[in-house]
């Protein structure tokens, strides 16, 4: 199924339809879907790179949107949605104890998941869960997800389809590290 999933997402990029497709995808992967958007930009982007930047804009906006559907979702509709999708990617489990402590990191969290390959969508269900403040989640989404659509938007505009590997494979580690530099650059401000 999710072989499936990847193919349609995949042969959207070349429809008429594209950029609707793309913002859909966007919503729905913030909230439950397991395809990120990116599988959908990059061919999008390398077919016209004229549109990089356009196409990442549509990408956070609709992912944004989709993680405060993601976060009604965590406060509202817990029980009947939030839980099967959290089995779903199997975080069921660890969920209360993450969400014990997770208002104390709720931005950096909607941050790191927002900026690397981890599930977003588990970070928007937590958000609403918990009663993350819908200013600081809002913020810190939109921070996160232009950040990781407009750089992949930069790089595939200016080096074209030889940095695709690098995007597809070591994006989400280049994220990480860039993560736990900013973390702790802000920890050592704090300190001083």
């Amino acid at each position: 199924m999710l072989r499936r999933l990847y193919n349609w997402t995949i042969s959207s990029a070349q429809s008429p339809y594209a950029l609707w497709v793309l913002a859909f995808v966007s919503f729905i992967e913030s909230s439950f879907f397991p395809i990120p958007p990116d599988v959908l930009m990059i061919p999008m982007i390398i077919a016209r790179p004229s549109r990089a930047f356009v196409i990442a804009a549509i990408a956070t906006v609709a992912s944004v949107a989709g993680g405060l559907f993601g976060y009604y979702i965590g406060a509202v509709l817990m029980e009947t949605i939030g839980q099967p999708i959290l089995a779903l990617y199997g975080k069921d489990a660890s969920f209360a104890e993450m969400s014990a402590v997770f208002n104390e990191y709720g931005a950096w969290a909607v941050v790191v998941a927002g900026v690397t390959f981890l599930p977003f969508k588990v970070i928007t269900i937590a958000s609403g869960v918990t009663g993350l403040p819908l200013s600081v989640f809002i913020v810190s989404s939109i921070f996160a997800r232009a950040l990781r659509f407009f750089l992949v938007a930069a790089l595939l505009w200016k080096f074209g389809a030889p940095i695709r590997d690098f995007i597809e494979r070591r994006l989400g580690l280049v994220f990480i590290v860039f993560c736990v530099l900013l973390i702790g650059g802000f920890a050592m401000i704090g300190l001083l």
